[in-house]
């Protein structure tokens, strides 16, 4: 683990902030040993948008409050958005993509638990 830098996708965050007992032992494990875990914005993005449509319940600070947690934050840049607009469409949740991109060009090790990011060929956890 030491040396990786992980990128945490929506469903990772949400259950470890909520301390919830989906969140595989394999990441629990990660996000305790202290290696460098990152939030995208376009988590932070997605969660605010299921919020504010009711189908979501989180918490309002999640920008201060991932951090206090332990994770990095991670802007979107134009080529994230350019190299996920061109990704195969395996996958068609606009902000899973995002993730996988951003993983890719930040050479990021993708904590998910969503099997349809495997057809990315990303390196995975």
């Amino acid at each position: 683990m030491s040396g990786k830098r992980y990128l945490a996708d929506t469903h990772i965050l949400l259950w470890a902030l909520a301390d919830d007992k989906r969140l595989p032992e394999r990441h629990r494990a990660i996000l305790l040993s202290g290696a460098e875990v990152f939030f995208s914005a376009a988590s932070v993005w997605e969660i605010a948008i299921k919020k504010s449509l009711g189908k979501l319940k989180a918490p309002d600070d999640l920008s201060a409050l991932l951090p206090r947690a332990g994770f990095r934050a991670l802007s979107i840049g134009a080529v994230h958005a350019e190299t996920a607009g061109g990704l195969p469409l395996h996958h068609t949740d606009p902000f899973d993509r995002l993730l996988i991109a951003q993983a890719r060009l930040e050479n990021m090790t993708l904590l998910t638990a969503d099997a349809q990011f495997s057809h990315y060929g990303i390196e995975l956890v």
